[in-house]
């Protein structure tokens, strides 16, 4: 009777470790009422501050979006192009909604859902500056943000004799450039007529694009039921034309068929 016993026991408590261990991210979500978004504030217009310093931009209209949908409360968690896929991977956030690009190399570490907007990465430098191509770049000092899809690109695919300083984000970049700490550098399309507005003397434009990425939301490896959902949102609000509306508010232009025809 005793081993009999014994042996309940031991299954029993192999049940309640199978139950602890099938417990998931969205289970843990709901229960705690919020969802905790890393979104960063430096990459207008999908994260920026407002006149009353308030999170605002098409990411964070889209965690908020979401957190309303799911009837959760939306937790904005600070974030820079290089922290953002560590805040999943150390429990800081539950999604990354950070203008963060699908690559192959990042989903070795993360999950990524379906597309929601679109970034084009570019050179930018002052007109006055001959480069139009990768080869131009040889013998050139060229910027770029830590973490980002062009920090990465750039290391794997320049001439070797381009020199690449990283800054923590595009703001200390941008600043570098304003600045003329650095002449050349590679940011996200949308962000080079905000330099140019802040010091027009400098003359920046775009020399020549890298790329073009589909952004989706980060979620942390292998919470299969979190990601569904994500997907299902993110594919219903493509349908009803919720975040065609963002993306025309922020940039004036529908979302382009790399995003609608998911």
């Amino acid at each position: 009777m005793k081993t009999i016993v014994m042996a309940a026991l031991a299954v029993a408590a192999m049940v309640g470790a199978s139950h602890v261990a099938n417990a998931d991210a969205l289970d843990d979500i709901k229960k705690s009422g919020k969802i905790r978004i890393a979104i960063d504030l430096g990459v207008p217009p999908y994260g920026m501050t407002d006149a009353q310093m308030q999170p605002t931009g098409l990411d964070v209209e889209a965690g908020k979006m979401l957190a309303k949908d799911w009837g959760l409360q939306f937790e904005h968690v600070p974030t820079t192009g290089a922290t953002r896929i560590p805040s999943l991977q150390t429990g800081k956030a539950d999604l990354v909604i950070s203008s963060l690009s699908y690559t192959a190399e990042r989903a070795k570490v993360i999950d990524f859902s379906q597309g929601y907007a679109v970034l084009r990465t570019v050179i930018a430098a002052p007109k006055s500056v001959n480069v139009k191509s990768l080869a131009d770049l040889d013998g050139k000092t060229v910027g770029t943000v830590r973490g980002t899809t062009h920090d990465t690109q750039l290391t794997k695919e320049a001439p070797k004799g381009m020199k690449l300083v990283r800054y923590e984000d595009d703001a200390t970049e941008g600043q570098a450039f304003l600045s003329g700490q650095v002449d050349i550098f590679s940011t996200a399309e949308m962000l080079v007529p905000q330099l140019d507005k802040k010091n027009p003397a400098r003359q920046v434009e775009v020399k020549f694009v890298l790329d073009n990425f589909k952004l989706c939301i980060g979620i942390k490896k292998d919470e299969k039921r979190l990601l569904e959902e994500v997907n299902k949102w993110v594919l219903a609000n493509i349908k009803n034309g919720r975040l065609n509306e963002l993306n025309k508010k922020y940039f004036g232009t529908d979302l382009p068929e790399l995003i609608v025809k998911q």
